[in-house]
């Protein structure tokens, strides 16, 4: 019985510690951010500027193809930008494209999309139609999911977070907007790191053997006392940042210069969403 418990429990503990670390190293990648790469080396404005353009450009695109030689171009981009293939892959085909394909596999099917018959699948005595046109519009779905995610991760990997957040401000957003944008994201990698250290808190003194309803006591508590931690440090963290010349504008380490590769990179960016709106039309 013990022995079972045991196993649970360490079940219990690698999945929270390596969904903490996955999330902390998907938010805090400014490793990436420091190469020397393609992307690295252009403006965060005109970087930020053009990765939205591409996003339209792939809202407009309405052939799978298409889409595939955008992806490609993602991972040509990822590549020249020094970006591990296997920390890239990961971020962009975990969670969301995934998610995105539960959504799109009911569509395949000839009760929400008729049309000509792509295979018959039995399951559990029914037969259930797959078509080509929901085919078609299922791929078509994950594939620009995938290669949306793929581009947020690009600008967002290769850009250190100061920087991103004032070429947002250049583009006209919001102040407020920003500013609470920057104390979300900062607050995340601290309360994973409290959740961590919360949880080896307990099971030092536990020795991670407890009854149910002892556990539950304690999770509440400590959703308490992070709740109280969390009021305090909000006003002291402002109250800090005030002292220092905090005026809700994101400063970055360096002046922002464009430069020729910055227009053309914008340029290019621009004409790939022009092309495209002109095929969808």
């Amino acid at each position: 019985m013990n022995n079972a418990y045991g196993k649970k429990n360490s079940f219990v503990e690698r999945s929270l510690m390596g969904a903490l670390a996955f999330f902390k190293e998907s938010v805090l990648s400014d490793e990436y951010a420091s190469r020397e790469g393609l992307l690295q080396g252009f403006d965060p404005r005109t970087k930020t500027l053009g990765f939205l353009l591409l996003l339209a450009a792939v809202m407009f695109m309405k052939d799978s193809r298409a889409v595939f030689i955008m992806y490609l171009l993602c991972l040509l981009l990822a590549f020249a930008s020094r970006i591990n293939a296997a920390f890239f892959l990961k971020r962009t085909w975990v969670f969301i494209p995934l998610f995105s394909l539960c959504i799109a596999v009911p569509a395949m099917f000839r009760s929400f999309s008729p049309g000509e018959t792509l295979a018959v699948i039995p399951v559990f005595g029914a037969r259930l139609v797959m078509t080509v046109p929901g085919f078609h519009s299922a791929v078509l779905f994950v594939s620009r999911v995938l290669v949306s995610v793929s581009l947020v991760v690009l600008v967002t990997t290769t850009t250190r977070s100061t920087e991103l957040f004032a070429a947002l401000r250049w583009m006209g957003v919001p102040q407020i907007f920003v500013m609470t944008l920057n104390m979300c994201y900062r607050y995340i990698f601290l309360f994973a790191g409290i959740i961590q250290d919360s949880y080896l808190a307990i099971k030092s003194r536990t020795g991670g053997l407890m009854h149910y309803r002892k556990g539950q006591k304690i999770v509440a508590w400590n959703i308490a006392s992070l709740w109280g931690r969390s009021m305090r440090m909000n006003e002291e963290l402002y109250n800090a940042m005030l002292s220092r010349g905090y005026s809700g504008e994101p400063k970055a380490l360096h002046n922002f210069h464009a430069r020729a590769a910055d227009w053309g990179w914008l340029v290019f960016a621009g004409a790939v969403l022009a092309v495209t709106v002109g095929v969808a039309r």
